[in-house]
């Protein structure tokens, strides 16, 4: 399974129900379950971004259509991040020339 970081920013309409994220992120975490993703966390943030969530999904596309499933609904703006642990990024150093 590939790691992701999923970076989010609330929306206009994500911030006027604010009270409701927690709700939110339990059903995107049900959302992802549906589509073969793992949640391992989701945290809510300060700073430019509000709430990130690390994710394990099979492949890019996995994550790419959940990460375009939240944004249609209109709470948050994402930036989807491929994550490598130190032993994969061991991997693709050794493939350096």
């Amino acid at each position: 399974m590939a790691t992701f970081i999923v970076l989010g920013c609330f929306t206009d309409q994500g911030i006027r129900n604010a009270k409701e994220t927690t709700k939110r992120a339990d059903a995107f975490k049900e959302m992802a379950k549906k589509a073969g993703v793992t949640v391992k966390d989701v945290y809510w943030t300060l700073g430019q971004y509000d709430i990130a969530a690390v994710c394990e999904a099979p492949d890019d596309q996995t994550a790419s259509a959940l990460a375009f499933s939240i944004g249609a609904m209109g709470n948050v703006r994402t930036q989807t991040l491929r994550a490598f642990s130190q032993a994969e990024m061991g991997g693709i150093l050794a493939k350096m020339v």
